[in-house]
């Protein structure tokens, strides 16, 4: 049966309402306000490398990181550059400027879900990690391959919470306690030094569940959801003054596309969750309100995804 492990993993989450976003962290997250969601259930792991490669193996799909580059769309590039590839996480060797990604982020031709690191690199002992290096089409083809979906925003952010109202992380009120292991996110000097244990993806379901039975809400993979992006969710339905917004969906495509980079015409989704390279020092987004963009048609080695069921699929 296809996708059959995915829906086994699924676990149900309650109708209610929440308070999603925060006013007291990232602008980004503002404003928080009342929102219910119906009942639906949602993915325990993320999506892990074993179950996508069933994906791949009974469909033949070929991701967007594994396409050939059309000519048409890169005018006047030479054609040894057109070479198909994603973003690879590369630590520095000492402290840099936090300001600059590209000190630690590297278009990697050959770079794709199989080969995580470059194209040198395999799944071996990564089959029960979450896949990476996948675009949003991605992993929205393999959802509709299992039967599912992606969750909208606040789908996702209710089932993180875990029904503890209020709360900034999916454990409660306190960060990590020192010493605990409640998380993958960064430990240590960011971008260049992680303690042992951290500074890439682990096993899905390797740190403790939130209270819904859910792995890695906080960490690990960044994780796509359906809805398009802007940088205050003002814009969004979830933002009504008039009353509480039900199943918000998020804005239009259009509004997506980012005004201070004209020069990148694709629209973004949002990203949820943080991930092992979310740094106390340089990004606290390891909470359930936190959210990113992403543009659409670009995987990285930190942004994987979940699986979602409601009433009506």
């Amino acid at each position: 049966m296809r996708g059959a492990a995915t829906r086994a993993d699924l676990r149900p989450i309650p109708a209610q309402t929440f308070t999603m976003g925060s006013d007291d962290h990232y602008p980004e997250e503002a404003p928080a306000c009342p929102v219910r969601v119906d009942a639906f259930s949602i993915g325990a792991h993320q999506v892990t490398n074993t179950e996508y490669a069933a994906f791949v193996d009974a469909t033949g799909y070929r991701t967007v990181a594994e396409r050939p580059l059309d000519p048409a769309d890169f005018p006047g590039a030479p054609p040894e550059n057109l070479v198909p590839g994603s973003m690879v996480f590369t630590g520095s060797a000492g402290p840099v400027d936090l300001r600059h990604l590209n000190l630690w982020w590297t278009w990697t031709p050959g770079a794709s879900w199989r080969h995580p690191h470059g194209p040198r690199s395999g799944l071996d002992e990564l089959g029960d990690h979450p896949v990476v290096h996948v675009a949003f089409e991605d992993a929205e083809a393999y959802a509709a391959w299992a039967g599912l979906v992606l969750p909208t925003e606040a789908e996702w952010e209710a089932a993180a919470r875990g029904g503890i109202v209020g709360a900034a992380y999916t454990w409660g009120d306190e960060p990590e306690p020192a010493g605990a292991r409640l998380a993958n996110f960064w430990h240590g000097d960011f971008p260049w030094r992680a303690e042992t244990g951290y500074g890439s993806t682990a096993p899905a379901g390797s740190f403790p569940a939130n209270p819904y039975g859910l792995f890695d809400m906080a960490g690990n993979v960044w994780e796509w959801t359906a809805d398009w992006y802007v940088a205050r969710r003002e814009g969004d339905p979830a933002a009504s003054p008039c009353c509480v917004p039900s199943n918000p969906q998020g804005p239009a495509m259009e509004a997506s596309l980012d005004p201070q980079q004209p020069q990148f015409r694709v629209p973004r989704k949002v990203v949820k969750g943080g991930s092992f390279l979310c740094a106390d020092s340089y990004c606290r987004r390891y909470r359930p309100a936190a959210r990113r963009p992403q543009m659409i048609d670009t995987g990285m080695s930190h942004i994987g995804f979940r699986c979602a069921q409601r009433s009506t699929a």
